[in-house]
């Protein structure tokens, strides 16, 4: 009976480290007059290599820096799951290197990103066709009154029901959290008058004159933030 117990003990502790979180993105940009034949490429190396329970979403950066750029996303798995894949092969990486690198710029970015549901308004795998990040990165050691900050305005989300996924970097670079805006409608959700103003969401569900103190935070403990808007790409994607 005792083990019982014990084993009964540590099942929540299991089911928290077995949650399939974590993202792996990769950002490649094709050279200017080599997209056709980056596409045509990237189309026959996923449907050979990345299919199953590894498949690939594909999508199109269309504004930003990135811009004209290709984010990929691999997952959600657990940690565990991404150290246990180990190498693809020989003959993997060989149609990489000989059918779809070519075609690539040198400018390239890669990263893991952990889904906060605490943060988030919507569920890790509720994906949509169009979506807008807002990547936010944090001043040194203020990681955390951002994330007061995010919690704060995520009930001006709910009130507006905005579907938003958080994500935060993990390894990858400056501490950043990735706010995905999921937009269930397309694009006419970045319309003014879709939804009341942000402002007028968020001093309803913290108090009158509060956005302007949020505004005034985050000028103190963000270093940068910036935006862009990506289309997903099914054709491009693991079938």
């Amino acid at each position: 009976m005792r083990k019982i117990l014990s084993f009964l003990m540590l099942v929540p502790l299991f089911a928290i480290s077995q949650n399939q979180t974590v993202i792996s993105a990769q950002r490649y940009f094709p050279k200017p007059d080599k997209v056709l034949e980056f596409e045509k490429a990237l189309v026959s190396h996923i449907q050979k290599y990345h299919s199953g329970d590894w498949k690939w979403r594909v999508y199109e950066i269309q504004t930003g820096p990135d811009a004209g750029g290709y984010h990929i996303v691999e997952g959600p798995k657990t940690w565990d799951e991404f150290d246990k894949r180990g190498d693809l092969g020989a003959e993997h990486l060989n149609d990489w290197n000989k059918n779809v690198a070519p075609n690539l710029s040198d400018k390239y970015s890669s990263g893991y990103s952990d889904y906060r549901e605490d943060l988030s308004t919507t569920q890790l795998l509720a994906f949509t066709n169009k979506i807008t990040i807002t990547h936010v990165f944090p001043k040194p050691g203020m990681g955390g009154k951002v994330e007061a900050d995010i919690k704060k305005i995520k009930k001006g989300w709910e009130a507006g029901n905005q579907t938003v996924a958080v994500y935060q970097a993990v390894a990858s670079g400056p501490t950043q959290y990735a706010i995905v805006s999921r937009l269930k409608d397309g694009l006419k959700e970045l319309q003014s008058g879709y939804r009341k103003p942000i402002k007028e969401r968020y001093d309803a569900a913290n108090g009158e004159g509060t956005y302007e103190i949020f505004l005034d935070h985050i000028n103190k403990t963000t270093e940068n933030n910036w935006s862009e808007i990506l289309s997903f790409r099914a054709d491009l994607s693991s079938k």
